[in-house]
């Protein structure tokens, strides 16, 4: 399976959707999946924006119609009736194949995410090319609880979706890197399921995201890493 990391630096307005067009465009002829970070479409720190900002699911028909070519995973906040949802899709096939709500939204801290979404409830899996896949959004990994619903899930793959800003700086690198690393490979190892990391770079309001986004194998060994701090689109065989 060909797998296209797509560590991009969105910008805080709905024009994220053509730059996220333009790079499935160019890379759809090698790639089999196209992984977006959370909130892509978006950026991270809406606030007040989301409701001129959220995108309906009927925004996204040119997303349906390239996935014809290729699977596309993409995070954004999506308007749920008079609701907001930080979201995970999956398009396949011309057609939108799953979501997934983010259920743990952090509020603490420099995030406010429980005061402007509304969070989701379950985590599911589904079949795609014959293969069993989950989505997860960034704090969602951080409980175990969740570890325990994807064990039962059993999935061949993860598709995490991230927006991780910068923090814990030292002098072998990044605090909260280490952390997301000893999480993804404690979940891959214990689902024994190939996990895709997609983290996001780019600064907004002060805030810094690493990227390092990376794809884990079974036995948790890392098997592609993109570099800290750069957008960067690359595609990997796994």
């Amino acid at each position: 399976m060909k797998i296209t990391l797509a560590q991009t630096s969105p910008k805080l307005n709905r024009s994220n959707l053509e730059d996220i067009v333009k790079i499935i465009k160019n890379n759809q002829d090698k790639s089999d999946l196209i992984v977006f970070p959370e909130l892509s479409l978006n950026g991270y720190l809406l606030q007040d924006k989301l409701y001129e900002d959220a995108f309906d699911i009927e925004d996204l028909d040119e997303l349906k119609k390239l996935s014809l070519h290729v699977d596309i995973v993409v995070g954004l906040a999506l308007r749920d009736k008079d609701k907001f949802r930080n979201t995970a899709l999956y398009f396949s096939d011309g057609e939108l194949l799953s979501k997934h709500y983010k259920v743990h939204l952090p509020n603490y801290g420099m995030f406010e995410e429980a005061r402007y979404f509304e969070a989701g409830d379950v985590f599911e899996s589904f079949t795609c090319r014959d293969k069993k896949i989950s989505m997860v959004v960034c704090e969602d990994l951080w409980h175990e609880s969740v570890h325990v619903d994807l064990i039962k899930e059993n999935p061949d793959y993860i598709i995490a979706l991230v927006a991780s800003p910068a923090r814990g700086f030292c002098d072998d690198g990044l605090d909260i890197e280490k952390k997301w690393l000893q999480i993804i490979k404690n979940v891959s190892s214990e689902c024994k399921a190939k996990l895709i990391f997609v983290n996001r770079v780019g600064f907004e309001d002060g805030l810094g995201f690493w990227g390092g986004s990376c794809i884990v194998d079974e036995d948790a060994n890392i098997l592609y890493k993109l570099a800290h701090y750069e957008e960067k689109i690359e595609t990997f065989i796994v």
